[in-house]
């Protein structure tokens, strides 16, 4: 049976993260705004704002032991209701191979609050970034979109497992040739069941699991 859940719509708020967190009691709360005045990504970055965005996140309380990868579930999550993204590992949603979406996974005490932050419009969108959507899509897109994926998300964590083949195929980072900190450098060659990236270097695989992970573009 398919758990039952708040759902909060506001059109601005001082960060989705916070305000799910605080309202969380028994049930899990998803929270949607139009634009956040103090949104964070991973590492504490600031989170920008496009002109058109939707800011979700749900709160919860996973059953104890449940170490799944809510990051990577929820980049699936967020694929199946964004037409055409892929995501780059662990926590990016990627639209025509530049960023339009991330992923925030913060946990306390016995909760976790899963946020995701895309651009749906941006006319002029800084370097490497993007909106979703080419044109305006109107004011209320992102009410519909954020309630679409907290009811996948939401679908996910009440299943067994998590779709490691699925995040797999959507991973735009598997196959390439890839960098991470603090020096390494090789091929991505597949996720782990954990959700760890598996990458391959002078012949020798290894898994990684946190840190900033950049794409290598290769020479024409």
């Amino acid at each position: 049976m398919a758990t039952p859940y708040f759902q909060v719509r506001r059109n601005e708020v001082a960060s989705t993260q916070d305000a799910a967190r605080e309202a969380l009691i028994d049930l899990p709360v998803l929270v949607l705004a139009r634009s956040q005045t103090a949104g964070r990504g991973r590492g504490g970055d600031r989170w920008l704002n496009a002109e058109r965005a939707l800011a979700a996140s749900l709160a919860f309380r996973p059953e104890a032991g449940d170490e799944r990868p809510f990051s990577l579930m929820a980049g699936v999550a967020a694929a199946r209701v964004v037409g055409g993204a892929g995501l780059k590992w662990p926590n990016d949603v990627m639209v025509s191979g530049e960023k339009a979406g991330g992923i925030l996974v913060e946990r306390s005490d016995d909760a976790v609050t899963v946020g995701l932050g895309v651009n749906l419009w941006w006319p002029e969108p800084p370097d490497a970034m993007a909106g979703v959507f080419p044109d305006d899509p109107g004011s209320d897109v992102h009410a519909e979109l954020g309630a679409l994926w907290g009811a996948e998300l939401m679908g996910l964590i009440d299943g067994e497992g998590w779709p490691l083949a699925e995040y797999t195929r959507l991973c735009v980072t598997v196959g390439r040739r890839v960098a991470w900190a603090p020096d390494g450098q090789g091929d991505a060659v597949g996720v782990a069941a954990d959700g760890g990236l598996i990458v391959e270097r002078d012949g020798e695989r290894e898994t990684i699991y946190a840190g900033a992970v950049n794409l290598i573009r290769r020479a024409p």
